[in-house]
């Protein structure tokens, strides 16, 4: 980054140069990490997503206008409400705050409490204020709201012992609290019937959640009219803004923001996908992992996945404190989270031991069984967050353009047979498969299957394509070539299936992902099974689909749930947890895992795909 000519760069607290020279104040954004700055965690070390790079002031220092503060001033935020309303809902919805170790199931006291809102001491933004003004706020909390407890909530850096607070457990009264546990800012600010801060950004949250707070400083937020302020700045200084205004400066305009995967600047929207993917990983594996039914190879990547905070350890068997299990070996653990592939999983295939960029972790069941709820369903009934659908289009028109699909494998060039009849692709499955043994009807095997699209379809011209593993001889699958005439008009052997879904104008699955490919891309859809992609109004069901699958989501919002919000994916550049669209990034610029060396290992298991109890561990 490149400062102006003659200008020093201090952080908050700095001294100022003795030349004469401009002073550019740099400080951490109002969206920060996971983590505190100072906590111990390696996750704290990976820095800010954001920051203020001010030449004017600093935003805590009210002694001079801020960057924030000119931005609303001279009128720089004009036409960013819109955007400004979709960021504060988006914050909201996901939960996100500045520090983000918060658990957002824990909850909230009963309603009706002051909340009071302490701080660190040596906090700069206090400008110097200490105890007398802490206890000042607690006493007119108790004089402005008698009859009402006080909530005192603590800094996260005071709960995890990095600063003491200036307010305490002795500060408090019968029937006051003391919140120091992780719950969510956002819950905390919902059931509160008000609110007391002297600067810190919590009151900010406060007014972004509706509240009017009672200020006992001289923050950025003060002085709008959004606030009681006990100590006013001068008349005229700052005037009157909306909180949109407010935000539009805070978060939109003001901030530099920073994508550690791509490694270059990015904006507000761009600051939340990264921070949500890594927010997402951290409260899924604060608590650390005891894995078991990972098989050899997994187990580095598992180790990857899920040991940002913690160690992954492996059990050698399952047992009681088994928190994450394969799917497919989750029977005998099952309070155990269930991992397995996501739907945008690598360029190459599973059983030739290629690392996945995505990874589902579901707690309630697995898309691919049915019979159960899953985390998936859930989240594809409650639909997107605000900005969810419009980020979901997005994905799909950068996926259709890739031409990207779950595994990615080049193929041959398809070339389609000159007919008039209409054209259905049938693609063929793994018939050992987990969605076909938990999720079919009455046909189960590729042979059946072809045999009812035959039947239903006697003027169609089908196309049959083999699945990959079963081409790869590593699973079962083959339909002999004599069963295949009178069947398949054209067999696509090794084929590109997204080239294939060009040229057709149906798609008869029983389960196979290949038909929520097919969705992406607007091709009408026929399931005889009970995917993960059926029941919800966007496929013609022909199988046994679950009843409770009643929502009916379009497009967007089925892609958001499947492929923003319930996978996980990581960045094999840097390590990081990543939004999609960086995992969409490394699988077109050819960065995404490749099959190791064990390779040899996958053509062995080929060899003894028969026998595949031997190697399926």
């Amino acid at each position: 980054m490149r400062w102006p000519s003659g200008a020093a760069v201090r952080p908050h607290g700095g001294a100022a140069p003795s030349r004469h020279a401009g002073v550019v104040t740099v400080e951490d954004a109002f969206l920060r990490s996971v983590l505190p700055g100072r906590a111990p965690d390696r996750l704290a070390r990976r820095g800010p997503l954001g920051l203020l790079v001010d030449p004017w002031g600093c935003h805590f220092d009210p002694s001079r206008p801020s960057l924030v503060e000119r931005l609303i001033v001279e009128g720089k935020t004009a036409g960013q409400e819109h955007s400004a309303r979709d960021g504060i809902a988006r914050l909201r919805a996901l939960d996100l705050s500045k520090y983000n170790a918060h658990q957002p199931n824990l909850p909230a006291p009963q309603p009706g409490y002051v909340l009071v809102i302490d701080q660190t001491h040596g906090d700069a933004s206090l400008m110097g204020a200490g105890r007398d003004r802490f206890l000042a706020m607690l006493a007119a909390a108790r004089d402005e709201h008698p009859g009402r407890p006080i909530l005192l909530r603590s800094h996260p850096e005071t709960i995890r012992h990095l600063r003491p607070g200036h307010l305490g457990p002795a500060d408090l009264r019968p029937g006051d609290s003391l919140c120091d546990g992780d719950i969510s800012p956002w819950r905390l600010l919902e059931n509160a019937h008000a609110v007391y801060a002297v600067s810190s950004q919590l009151g900010y949250e406060a007014i972004l959640a509706g509240h009017r707070p009672r200020l006992f400083g001289q923050p950025f937020y003060a002085g709008w009219g959004l606030s009681h302020d006990e100590a006013p700045l001068p008349q005229g200084r700052r005037g009157t803004a909306s909180v949109e205004t407010l935000f539009a400066a805070s978060h939109l305009l003001a901030p530099v923001w920073y994508d550690p995967c791509r490694d270059r600047l990015t904006g507000f929207d761009g600051a939340v996908d990264q921070l949500e993917a890594e927010v997402k990983v951290f409260r899924q594996d604060r608590g650390g992992h005891l894995a078991h039914g990972m098989r050899l190879w997994k187990r580095p990547f598992i180790a990857r996945a899920f040991g940002d905070a913690h160690r992954v350890r492996f059990a050698k068997r399952p047992g009681p404190d088994v928190t994450l299990a394969w799917a497919g070996k989750a029977s005998d653990t099952p309070q155990a989270v269930r991992v397995e592939d996501g739907f945008i999983r690598s360029r190459g295939l599973g059983a030739d031991l290629t690392p996945p960029l995505s990874l589902v972790a579901d707690d309630l069941g697995i898309y691919y069984d049915p019979t159960r709820e899953s985390r998936l369903e859930r989240l594809i009934a409650e639909g997107p967050p605000p900005g969810g659908t419009a980020r979901a289009e997005r994905l799909i028109q950068a996926i259709r353009a890739a031409g990207l699909s779950k595994y990615n494998l080049s193929g041959s060039t398809y070339h389609p047979a000159g007919t008039a009849r209409p054209r259905i692709l049938v693609p063929g499955q793994v018939e050992d498969d987990a969605s076909i043994r938990l999720g079919a009807g009455a046909e189960r095997t590729n042979l059946d299957l072809l045999r009812r699209v035959r039947r239903d379809n006697p003027g169609a011209h089908l196309i049959y394509k083999p699945h990959p593993d079963v081409e790869a001889g590593l699973r079962p699958g083959v339909i002999a070539p004599d069963a295949l005439r009178g069947l398949a008009d054209e067999v696509a052997a090794a084929a590109d299936p997204i080239a294939l879904l060009a040229h057709v104008d149906e798609v008869w699955t029983i389960t196979s992902t290949l038909g929520f490919e097919a969705l992406l891309r607007h091709v009408p859809v026929t399931v005889l099974g009970a995917p993960f992609y059926a029941g919800w109004g966007l496929t013609r069901d022909l199988g046994p689909v679950p009843a409770r699958r009643v929502a009916r989501p379009d497009l967007a919002a089925l892609v958001h749930a499947c492929l923003i919000a319930y996978p996980r994916y990581r960045d094999p550049a840097t390590g990081l947890p990543c939004p999609v669209e960086v995992a969409i990034d490394r699988l077109q610029d050819g960065s995404s895992p490749r099959p190791p060396m064990l390779r040899l290992l996958a053509k062995v298991q080929g060899a003894l795909a028969g026998q595949s109890w031997i190697w399926r561990r």
